[in-house]
């Protein structure tokens, strides 16, 4: 007969931790902030951008901070790029609030301060999650919507080598 196994509950023994390892920067990080909504153009032709910071340490990024302002429609083309061109499941956007889009409404519509911050969490939501993925990080529409002023749309797609 043999001996039943005993679950060896030693701990493991590591290194003491010292201030640097407490409060050094992680080794990976990637910190995508959506914030500063602002209300662009006049009558039909107002729309809000938001400012899309992104900071971080990961070698496949070219720029380790950088700083862009984005519309509701930028954030829709870079949805359907990844769909059209990546093998990942892409998150839903915040909906497009068609009923906010009517005329004569008794309130600011898309414009309203309550809805530009509800849009507002649901896009830096959308691009964190999206950013976070290992396979999405190579895609080059990423990178074009996340360091680069302005988005070529007539850009090849493709990955990104680094």
């Amino acid at each position: 007969m043999t001996e039943p196994t005993v679950a060896d509950t030693r701990r493991l023994h590591s290194k003491p931790q010292d201030l640097n390892d407490a409060y050094g920067p992680p080794s990976n990080f990637l910190e995508i902030d959506v914030y500063d909504p602002q209300i662009v153009g006049v009558g039909r032709h107002r729309y809000t951008t938001y400012e899309v910071r992104m900071r971080t340490n990961l070698p496949i990024f070219k720029l380790k901070d950088s700083c862009v302002r984005r519309r509701y429609s930028d954030f829709e083309w870079l949805k359907n790029e990844l769909e059209r061109d990546s093998k990942i499941v892409v998150p839903t956007l915040p909906g497009k609030a068609l009923k906010r889009q009517l005329p004569f409404r008794g309130d600011e519509g898309l414009f309203e301060e309550g809805f530009i911050e509800e849009r507002r969490s649901g896009l830096e939501q959308f691009i964190n999650k999206i950013a976070g993925h290992p396979l999405a990080q190579n895609e080059r529409c990423l990178h074009m919507f996340l360091q680069e002023e302005s988005i070529d749309r007539n850009y090849i797609p493709g990955k990104v080598r680094h």
